[in-house]
């Protein structure tokens, strides 16, 4: 689509000129002459870009017309940059001009090529600006319990991917370890997909019992297993017109991500014990905590079936990767919790801080997020001090792990897990809750680190 530029001079010569220019650029072009002819445009189209001479004659104060006529134009269209041009053009007039919200101020005469280079500029910067006000606004409509914190490089470069490609029905499989912002993911792609509108439906797959996931995602009918009381919609169906998220989608049964497989090929499910198939119109999202080769390898996950649901990839680097955003993610977690709580707790001392950021995570930001709403719970002064996290040196970057035979992360990793467990009581289910991962991760873990439950 052409760019829309809206020309406003009183010279009928000047502005014909600029109106040829402009069109031969390929801009779609239209004309006002005066004060008057500018207040009708305000009720029509908005256009992209405004090039307005400050001074437009037969007017009470012809030399600042342009300039008066700016902010009602920034208050009608505020996407809209403008470019102020002048015949007599001072530093205080170009400075005045900018803090009206002029985009760039130019003077009689002036080069073409120069005119077109800012048009081309202003045109960019709306572009990036309406792409910015969209992330803003499917932030603000996001789902889940986690802040988005982007303040990573690492992290922006996955918002420039997910911005590019939510706009798409395309399948996306998102990895990354557990508890580091999947599901936020998740739901910023929805939010940001002409699916909006509709709903995000979402199951973690690694927390169903084997023989009631299928029900769960394709529907049952009545009496088609044992407490098949009523006919069960599924998940594919209520997703309908909108987004159905898969969480762990590795831990899913092999035969159930055969017939996974066939809904999405033949976009139609059958409920299970059903005759009939549906029709189904929902965009697919995945998430994994493993790495898909390795998932593959070890028959977790059927090599089609992966193929078909990561025509898209996004990868979300753990949080001890991303370190520029454990601060303002605890920050905002605090801000969170202390007003849940009701507590008037100011922030953290430098003790607290320097632990906070030197803490591998193996929960990731889930577990940030548990540590910081149990440290608002039990502080007793305005600023979280090191004494009320439950993280310990002995858990940080640069000590050695307990265990000898495990590498410095796995070491981490262990005695992240055997400390919870103590706190829990060795309830597993809990556990993996405050960790942040789920309940088969935590069972793989307690095996392969040996732990004595």
């Amino acid at each position: 689509m052409k760019a829309n530029i809206l020309v406003v001079d009183d010279d009928n010569g000047i502005r014909t000129l600029l109106a040829e220019v402009l069109a031969a650029s390929d801009y779609k072009v239209s004309e006002a002459e005066n004060f008057a002819a500018v207040q009708k445009a305000l009720t029509g189209e908005q256009p992209d870009v405004v090039v307005l001479d400050v001074k437009l004659g037969q007017e009470k104060d012809e030399e600042r017309a342009g300039l008066d006529l700016l902010p009602q134009i920034k208050k009608r269209w505020p996407d809209t940059e403008v470019i102020m041009l002048t015949g007599q053009g001072t530093v205080e007039m170009a400075m005045e001009a900018g803090r009206r919200g002029a985009y760039n101020f130019l003077s009689k005469p002036f080069e073409t090529g120069k005119l077109l280079a800012d048009v081309k500029c202003a045109l960019e910067r709306k572009e990036q600006s309406q792409e910015n006000s969209a992330l803003r606004r499917a932030l603000e409509t996001m789902s889940g319990n986690t802040s988005p914190v982007f303040r990573s490089s690492m992290m922006q470069d996955v918002v420039r991917t997910v911005e590019r490609v939510a706009p798409s029905d395309v399948p996306i499989l998102i990895t990354g370890e557990s508890g580091a912002g999947k599901e936020v993911i998740a739901d910023l792609i929805h939010a940001l997909s002409p699916r909006n509108k509709a709903r995000i439906i979402k199951i973690n797959c690694a927390a169903l019992p084997r023989e009631l996931i299928e029900s769960e995602l394709f529907g049952s009918v009545k009496g088609a297993f044992t407490g098949a009381h009523t006919d069960r919609e599924g998940l594919f169906r209520q997703a309908e017109g909108g987004t159905l998220f898969l969480d762990e989608i590795s831990e899913m049964p092999i035969d159930t991500q055969s017939k996974l497989l066939r809904v999405l090929q033949d976009q139609e499910v059958r409920p299970v014990g059903g005759k009939v198939t549906y029709k189904t119109n929902c965009r697919l999202l995945a998430a994994t905590n493993r790495k898909p080769e390795d998932a593959i390898k070890d028959g977790k996950m059927r090599e089609d079936l992966f193929y078909r649901i990561s025509a898209i990839s996004v990868h979300l680097p753990p949080l001890r990767e991303r370190r520029e955003d454990i601060m303002p993610l605890a920050n905002a977690f605090l801000k969170k919790f202390s007003s849940q709580a009701n507590r008037p707790i100011k922030g953290y001392t430098p003790t607290a801080i320097e632990r906070l950021t030197s803490f591998d995570w193996p929960g990731n930001v889930r577990q940030l997020q548990n540590e910081v709403q149990r440290a608002v719970l039990l502080s007793e002064g305005e600023e979280v001090d090191a004494t009320d996290l439950s993280i310990s040196k002995a858990r940080t970057i640069g000590d050695e792990a307990q265990d000898t035979n495990f590498t410095l992360l796995e070491g981490v990793e262990r005695n992240a897990i055997v400390q919870m467990l103590k706190e829990t009581g060795g309830n597993k289910l809990e556990t993996a809750k405050r960790l942040g991962i789920g309940r088969q991760t935590l069972y793989n873990k307690i095996k392969a680190y040996g732990i004595d439950v």
